[in-house]
């Protein structure tokens, strides 16, 4: 995904502080000293840094919230501060945008499917399925314009981009032989990625991190050749989920599913199957992925959060 243009930042009400000493000087020369800022290394940094500079790192090095289960349900990691650095309206705009380009190139190879495929219409119905319990996730989902398709493809994958734009391959489904349940547990994991916002952090970091390589290069005289390999440190972050995203897509997916009335059970048989359907090598839905041993161990470890939300729905 294209990088999106950054737009007003907001700076902080003040941009560096002091630390004050813990006990008061008692003498002159005490006093002189305290008074006296320390020129070193770091302090000639922070005089030479903008404050909208010093606002990324403070947000970079601020540890996230978690977010608790309130009804029921997982308890999550809160959004990270730096992703506001790139507005989701862009991310959203960006990711529509390319998915019309997949679709129109689905569409000349015919690898698009038609509406009355019987596969499109399994995986829109358990997507419909799903899509009322998004908003608790991120509010913006609710005005999304969800579109879901399905890609003739004999790959494992599936994916779904910021905005709600989703695709599955029909090699998933067909290699794995899933169950309605199975689908739902991919598709609560993909759904989640959109809803987390995990590519806009991902593109946020990506624009932090680009920053920062020209800002050291300006402040220590590194030149256009500083800027080249600071750049290429940079592009190695790329959009690629990292282990806790995909982890926190895995608990979030199983919650969606389980109150859409699906089994988060599955999501064990889907990775048993997953493990077995990869031997000689994982397919590219995983690359990133935790270790399938370690991931059905988290989906027995939220099971008890998520199982009464699944006989909750199945009462209704």
């Amino acid at each position: 995904m294209k990088q999106t243009p950054l737009r007003g930042l907001p700076l902080p009400a003040k941009a560096c502080a002091w630390r004050k000493a813990a006990n008061q000087p008692n003498s002159t020369m005490q006093r002189e000293r305290a008074s006296t800022p320390v020129a070193g290394p770091w302090h000639t940094l922070c005089q030479k840094l903008p404050r909208w500079a010093i606002f990324l790192a403070l947000c970079a090095a601020q540890p996230m919230s978690s977010i608790l289960a309130q009804d029921g349900g997982v308890s999550v990691r809160g959004e990270p501060k730096l992703a506001k650095l790139v507005p989701a309206a862009d991310v959203e705009q960006a990711a529509a945008q390319q998915y019309a380009a997949l679709k129109q190139e689905a569409a000349q190879k015919g690898m698009l499917a038609a509406p009355n495929d019987p596969q499109l219409q399994r995986v829109r119905a358990v997507a419909q399925r799903i899509m009322p319990f998004a908003a608790k996730w991120n509010s913006r989902a609710g005005n999304w314009k969800w579109e879901i398709n399905l890609l003739k493809s004999n790959q494992i994958n599936a994916f779904c981009m910021p905005g709600g734009k989703i695709a599955f391959y029909s090699g998933i489904i067909e290699s794995l032989r899933l169950s309605d349940d199975e689908i739902a547990i991919v598709m609560g994991h993909e759904m989640s990625h959109a809803l987390r916002e995990h590519s806009r952090a991902r593109l946020a970091q990506q624009a932090a991190t680009n920053i920062g390589a020209s800002l050291l290069s300006r402040i220590f005289g590194f030149g256009d050749a500083g800027n080249a390999v600071l750049s290429a440190s940079a592009s190695l972050i790329g959009l690629r989920f990292s282990r806790d995203d995909e982890t926190e897509a895995d608990a979030v997916g199983l919650e969606l599913a389980a109150r859409a009335g699906y089994d988060p059970r599955a999501g064990i048989t889907l990775w048993q199957k997953m493990q077995a359907s990869h031997r000689g090598g994982p397919p590219q839905w995983l690359s990133s992925h935790p270790a399938d041993g370690d991931r059905v161990a988290e989906i027995q470890r939220h099971l008890p959060e998520v199982m009464p939300l699944y006989e909750a729905a199945r009462r209704r």
